[in-house]
């Protein structure tokens, strides 16, 4: 979204459409050019590209596309111990507002090369090591002016591809319960969604493990108002809390964070519904469907931090 990278190789990509094994992708994109679907050419080119990437034909792509990001200043960060986690560095002046995705605006982007803000974008581990994870960087970092997680979860009132928006975590790991105000709201990510719902103002509870829940506990969940489970978002709201007191994060108390001197976005997209047999991804994958939801919420994300630059910038 930041680089156009997929949409200057528009022309290979469709190409690699004509193939056999592509068939039911080209159906789409037809569908999508001649507006029989409403969904996004950009998010569909975005789906291609990885998958031609995945091709022996398609592996020169790589490379190319690690230079066209180190031209506008996205830094790639390989891991180099034992968790295979990769991370980027965006610095925002760098960026060219001609190569932006067209959803983020960029007639309205001078304001970037006024920016001094970097951009950390991490795919983060599950589970306890993410409360790790975000203390370490802000332990090393100078003023943050934003926290924004994206994450799979399963949900108990929704379907597979509905993107969920908690204001209430309640944490497994501490016992805490987390009362924030989310800076997304379904007005901000709804637009840009065509396979699924938003639901925001959910309960999440953040589990040990998806392998320890079972039909009656998820039901007690549901009883008490709690919609959405997931792994991540009680450990990274821990961290938060230790970033806005200069404290270790309380054990098994209402803990309130609002008035946060940044901004936190907590968004979910939903790759399981565990009350429904043969509808998790134990049996099946998100595939292309997944990848409408979470290309809406990092359209939601990257708005939210241009808006928020431009301001700060005025």
């Amino acid at each position: 979204m930041l680089t156009g990278f997929a949409l200057q190789h528009q022309d290979e990509l469709l190409a690699f459409l004509h193939q056999p094994d592509n068939t039911a992708l080209l159906t789409e994109w037809e569908e999508i050019r001649a507006r029989r679907l409403p969904s996004s050419e950009e998010n569909f080119l975005y789906y291609v590209l990885k998958k031609y990437q995945q091709t022996e034909s398609g592996k020169a792509l790589i490379e190319a596309q690690r230079q066209a990001e180190q031209a506008v200043g996205i830094l790639r960060v390989s891991s180099i111990h034992s968790l295979d986690l990769e991370a980027q560095i965006v610095e925002l002046s760098n960026l060219k507002p001609d190569w932006l995705d067209p959803r983020l605006c960029p007639q309205e982007t001078d304001f970037l090369k006024q920016s001094d803000a970097l951009l950390i974008n991490i795919d983060y581990p599950l589970g306890f090591a993410a409360y790790n994870l975000l203390a370490k960087v802000a332990e090393h970092t100078g003023k943050i002016l934003g926290v924004y997680i994206m994450g799979k979860s399963a949900t108990l009132n929704g379907v597979r591809g509905d993107v969920m928006i908690p204001s209430v975590v309640q944490d497994e790991h501490s016992r805490n319960t987390y009362l924030f105000q989310n800076a997304f709201s379904a007005a901000d990510i709804a637009p840009f969604l065509v396979y699924g719902t938003v639901l925001d103002n959910q309960k999440a509870v953040s589990v040990l493990g998806t392998f320890l829940q079972n039909s009656r506990g998820m039901d007690v969940i549901y009883r008490e108002g709690y919609t959405d489970i997931e792994m991540e978002a009680g450990p990274y709201l821990s961290a938060v809390y230790e970033m806005f007191r200069p404290k270790r994060h309380p054990i098994n108390e209402l803990v309130n964070l609002y008035g946060l001197p940044f901004d936190l976005g907590v968004t979910h997209y939903v790759s399981d519904t565990p009350l429904s047999k043969g509808t998790n991804l134990g049996v099946a994958s998100l595939s292309y469907f997944g990848m409408d939801s979470t290309y809406a919420v990092s359209l939601a994300v990257l708005r939210r931090i241009f808006q928020l630059e431009r301001a700060r910038t005025g």
